[in-house]
């Protein structure tokens, strides 16, 4: 994974598990590209303070990724489903109507 994209996931998934003060500077630079500068600046700490946090906080994501594989698990999900709706594509070009099971499809990705 693209280490945004990874941070991103991680961030969606463990996030609640962080204290309000990490999820807001870790918001900051995963969600609204924010520099260390313009955070440390509004907090009133250090760039290298600010820093040091961000690799705190990805090294507690990482750690409950590694011990719970949510992320993991979610992108196999992702490309399974991904691959039934190319199937169900090809039953459908042969005029089968799959309307129902892309219903569900859907409702399935939609609660990942």
């Amino acid at each position: 994974m693209e280490n945004i994209v990874e941070r991103s996931l991680l961030f969606d998934i463990y996030g609640p598990l962080l204290t309000e003060h990490q999820r807001s500077i870790y918001s900051d630079v995963v969600d609204n590209d924010y520099s260390l500068s313009e955070i440390g600046e509004e907090l009133g700490i250090s760039r290298q303070g600010v820093h040091d946090t961000i690799k705190r906080i990805d090294k507690i994501l990482t750690d409950y990724e590694d011990k719970l594989h949510f992320a993991e698990t979610y992108l196999k999900n992702m490309d399974t489903i991904g691959k039934i709706k190319e199937e169900v594509s090809i039953i459908e070009s042969s005029g089968t109507d799959c309307n129902k099971i892309k219903t569900l499809l859907n409702e399935l990705t939609e609660d990942l």
